[in-house]
């Protein structure tokens, strides 16, 4: 059973918009990707430094154009719950990349797919 040469075109764009579109959204996600681990990376060097410091040293932190004292127990929870939530987006992030790189592979290998057919007699 032959397929017309209109729809297998049709199909053939169809399918390249959405490896297209894939292509895209992974180029998105990783840099998404890429920027939350810089600050997760740059949240445990921060968080790093904070212990190795002594419990009354005085820490402070940036508020817009000036800095507020604030205790350093304080800081060390943001830190934490910032970390833990950073941790959740990239792993988030990570799966949501499996997934469009499974979706342009998916679409490439539809896109050999019709053209074999087209390319038989």
């Amino acid at each position: 059973m032959a397929i017309p040469n209109a729809a297998l075109q049709k199909l053939l764009q169809e399918v390249e918009t959405q490896a297209v579109l894939s292509q895209q959204k992974i180029t998105q996600t990783q840099a998404e990707l890429s920027a939350k681990r810089r600050d997760s990376r740059l949240n445990l060097l921060t968080a790093n430094e904070l212990k190795s410091l002594s419990k009354d040293t005085k820490t402070y932190e940036g508020v817009g154009k000036m800095f507020v004292a604030v205790p350093m127990s304080t800081l060390s929870e943001r830190l934490e719950s910032e970390s833990t939530s950073l941790n959740k987006e990239i792993s988030d992030l990570e799966k949501r990349l499996h997934y469009q790189e499974t979706t342009y592979k998916n679409s490439r290998q539809h896109i050999e797919k019709i053209l074999q057919s087209a390319a038989r007699p």
